[in-house]
């Protein structure tokens, strides 16, 4: 859980101070701040599409540990760098960095809540992963991303104030890195066995190969529930995605444009309205989690992609980002994040065989990488052509067809008998 809450922190983080470095640090205003919030992220969901995969089967061979400490590393070299980037590519560059840090903590943290957890309390384990994850989020837009806000406050020039609040974030990740190295469990989590016909001694060549991992994570989509999590995983990664990256932009674009605040003043309001979000995660997660070891899986899928799609399409009601309505659909928003992110690991983790668990989840986060690729990519272009809503709209729409997708599939899911949950990460 303390890897959830410190993995979500700085995620969510990066994202969120974004505006202020693009606005402040590099001068862009107007058109070119949804662009290239579009390229950034795109980049971004690049290095994870060419790295997911590969994180889960690695996880899956040498352990959870070294992947996540890994992760943190990268995170954390990424934060310390990136006000220090002097334009558009090097910024561009120390995302991806920072993004190939994201991937193995996005593969690493589910998994490790599956190897610990008996299938019948995974939805509570998931809810209470969500819990503290939200409350790294919480911590990420409420305190952390107004670090610079109050060092300006303090003195300091506002390049100044961004690249020591930065550094100061990429500490607290490093110091987290070496509190996990210590308390996480060491070893394999699971075991390859050799396919029918194979010697026993041609199994620890089968279980080193990375590439058959990767190749069954995908294989495995051929059952219907996995199908179902995967494509349930398109539209959770994406919808965080927005909350993080546009709802800050949208808030701090109009606050700037229409309001005439400063970009620390419009980066604590952004903050402020996010974080009503992200609150809602907190006290939403334990309620999925309760729900996803009460209902069957597929169904509380079903019922988190449908409250997401509703609540993404609201935002097209929104005229006024800093007005009161904000504060409702930002708070509808949160509920279906928060749904959809919680309720497709237990699915997943039903469907699977233990030995293939972080390949499974290493595809997940890769089919959830992909989702926030086009949502991010398209709705990047339509906020500039079209409206701020434009990326919410897109997301709600595909959270829809989701969960009809599930209703066509939900009498078809069979979950996988269970081993014993492994003690080892």
């Amino acid at each position: 859980m303390g890897l959830g809450l410190l993995g979500t922190a700085v995620i969510t983080f990066l994202p969120a101070a974004q505006p202020y470095l693009l606005t402040d640090a590099l001068g862009l205003s107007g058109d070119d701040l949804g662009r290239t919030t579009g390229y950034l992220q795109v980049a971004a969901e690049a290095a994870l599409i060419l790295s997911l995969a590969w994180y889960g089967a690695l996880a899956d061979r040498i352990g959870r540990r070294p992947v996540a400490v890994a992760g943190l590393l990268l995170c954390a070299l990424g934060a310390a760098l990136y006000p220090f980037a002097g334009n558009v590519a090097v910024l561009v560059a120390l995302r991806v960095v920072f993004a190939l840090g994201i991937a193995a903590l996005n593969v690493t943290m589910s998994a490790i809540t599956a190897d610990y957890v008996r299938d019948r309390a995974r939805g509570k384990a998931y809810g209470w992963l969500g819990l503290f994850s939200g409350i790294g989020a919480v911590i990420a837009v409420l305190v952390l991303v107004r670090l610079p806000n109050m060092l300006e406050d303090g003195g300091m020039a506002p390049a100044t104030a961004a690249r020591v609040g930065f550094l100061v974030v990429a500490g607290l990740v490093l110091l987290g890195a070496l509190a996990l190295r210590g308390t996480l469990a060491p070893g394999l989590a699971t075991s390859v066995e050799p396919p029918a016909g194979h010697s026993a001694g041609q199994q620890a060549g089968e279980r080193a190969g990375l590439g058959r991992l990767v190749v069954e994570g995908v294989r495995l989509a051929r059952d219907p529930g996995v199908a179902l999590s995967y494509a349930a995983s398109f539209v959770a990664r994406a919808d965080l995605a927005l909350v993080a990256s546009f709802l800050s932009l949208w808030i701090v674009d109009h606050a700037k444009a229409v309001r005439g605040m400063s970009a620390t003043e419009a980066l604590a309001k952004s903050g402020a309205i996010v974080g009503i979000a992200y609150m809602v995660i907190v006290v939403g997660a334990p309620l999925f989690g309760w729900l996803g070891d009460r209902m069957r899986r597929q169904d509380v899928v079903i019922l988190a992609q449908a409250l997401a799609g509703a609540a993404y399409l609201s935002t097209l009601l929104v005229s006024d980002p800093l007005g009161p309505g904000m504060m409702l659909v930002a708070a509808a928003v949160g509920l279906g994040e928060i749904g959809v992110i919680t309720t497709a690991g237990p699915l997943l983790a039903q469907q699977v065989p233990a030995r293939y668990r972080g390949s499974s989840f290493g595809v997940q986060t890769l089919c959830g990488a992909i989702g926030i690729f086009v949502i991010s990519g398209v709705g990047g272009w339509l906020y500039d052509l079209w409206r701020p809503a434009a990326p919410f709209a897109l997301a709600g729409a595909c959270g829809l067809l989701v969960a009809l997708f599930g209703l066509a599939v939900r009498r078809r899911v069979t979950p996988v008998p269970e081993a014993e949950p492994s003690r080892t990460a």
